[in-house]
């Protein structure tokens, strides 16, 4: 496939990253000379310089030869007329990111399709309703969910009294709707074989009927509270949509953010919530709205270091989980070393939705998982593929790739080598980045 990519910014780079990578031919447009020579120099694209609305852009040959265009500029307003003079262009699909809720909706859509925008997502809300599912699920470091619900993947650090530690993966006494496919031990990720044992502070993930997930999780990580307290320091439009979306759940939301106006528009939206203006790092200011007391801090603001520090003190003042906000995703193994619970990328959730678009057809949605270390990719199963019809031992899968569950007629289950994959089915992989393009030739 060949995909236009309007912005080399972070959103931008690791699209054109993971794309080629995955062999598709890349074409990227960006006005800023740096940032178009970053790109150049660093992968495998052709870079074109100007503006991706531009008339004289999209006639380029290259261009208009387009199965796909991506914009994911800084402006909204540009990356839908890019998407608008795509689509007139000729270009059949185009994505475009836009992050002002007054664009967002279900009318907005509509009217966006009608014009040419064939799919928008704004990277702040669904980065909301990311933290919002871990909260709801307090053990999990990360929650996904595929087949619309019916099949979870759940990332849980292992505790050192776990039943399941230096125990062969074979001779786990696991429920049979549930899978170990993977486990992230000192920064390297595993995709484990039965002769693998689990070790104390592991993160595990698991695959599985949610149901049976929420029953069995307790042996492996440490057993926590339902979170109802949640502080949030950060009133951006991350800390806004998390904060609407936990009050509409039930919870008690409290928020602190420096910038006067952004603490006057997030107080007109909550009902029961409290705004309070005041720097997070006020220990005074944290102690007195009880920050001890809260079963998770988010931290949200736009500096990495300052999350990681006010997660760090907020741990140290007794609350039972922190989760935090970063933009560059090389600081996410080391914010989870030093104590911090979750670490949650824009960029990466941003990408990852993006692809799964950029996959439809073959992939129903995927996942980017500690730092893009691995994937977790739903694939529905067509009468043309490889593995349709066979018995999973008997298909030759590559090595880093292992089918999780399945969905069939509605049903989910953990398959084995007997099981047999068959048209109209949905499978969950889980697999390394190097094992991607062998994994999309076997479905």
């Amino acid at each position: 496939m060949r995909v236009v990519i309007v912005g080399a910014g972070k959103v931008g780079f690791s699209l054109a990253q993971y794309l080629v990578d995955e062999d598709h031919d890349v074409i990227v447009i960006e006005e800023d000379e740096t940032r178009r020579n970053i790109i150049q120099n660093s992968l495998d694209v052709m870079t074109i310089q100007g503006n991706g609305a531009s008339p004289r852009v999209l006639m380029n040959a290259d261009v208009r030869s387009a199965d796909l265009m991506i914009a994911v500029t800084d402006s909204d307003e540009v990356n839908m007329v890019a998407c608008m003079a795509a689509k007139q262009a000729g270009i059949h699909q185009t994505i475009a990111r836009i992050r002002n809720s007054e664009y967002i909706g279900k009318e907005e859509a509509e009217f966006h399709c009608s014009l040419g925008i064939d799919l928008t997502i704004n990277p702040e809300h669904v980065t909301a309703v990311e933290i919002s599912r871990i909260l709801f699920i307090p053990a999990a470091l990360e929650v996904e969910d595929f087949a619309d619900g019916k099949v979870r993947l759940l990332e849980v650090r292992i505790r050192s009294e776990s039943p399941h530690t230096n125990i062969p993966i074979s001779e786990l006494n696991l429920p049979k709707d549930i899978l170990i496919v993977g486990i992230l031990r000192k920064n390297r990720m595993i995709i484990p074989n039965g002769a693998e044992m689990l070790k104390p502070s592991d993160n595990v993930f698991l695959v599985g009927d949610p149901q049976a997930l929420n029953e069995i999780q307790d042996e492996f990580t440490e057993k926590m509270v339902p979170v109802k307290k949640v502080m949030i320091i950060g009133a951006g439009r991350i800390g806004r949509n998390l904060a609407v979306l936990l009050e509409k759940a039930g919870m008690i939301v409290k928020v602190i953010d420096k910038n006067p106006e952004r603490c006057q528009v997030l107080a007109k939206s909550l009902k029961k919530g409290t705004v309070y203006c005041g720097e997070g790092t006020d220990i005074d200011l944290l102690m007195e709205e009880g920050v001890g007391d809260a079963d998770a801090v988010v931290c949200l603001t736009d500096d990495d270091k300052l999350n990681l520090l006010l997660a760090l003190m907020a741990k140290d003042l007794g609350a039972q989980k922190t989760i935090c906000r970063v933009g560059r995703t090389e600081y996410i193994p080391l914010m989870e070393k030093v104590g911090v619970d979750s670490v949650l990328s824009p960029r990466l959730i941003t990408a990852g939705f993006i692809l799964s678009q950029v996959r439809r057809g073959k992939f129903i949605s995927v996942a980017l998982l500690e730092g893009a270390k691995a994937q977790a990719m739903e694939i529905g199963i067509s009468p043309t593929s490889k593995v349709a019809g066979k018995k999973l031992k008997e298909v030759r899968f590559p090595y880093n790739c292992l089918v999780g569950a399945v969905l069939h007629q509605g049903r989910v289950y953990v398959p084995n080598g007997e099981s047999v994959l068959m048209p109209g089915d949905q499978a969950i992989i889980f697999a390394l980045p190097d094992t991607i393009i062998k994994v999309n030739k076997f479905f």
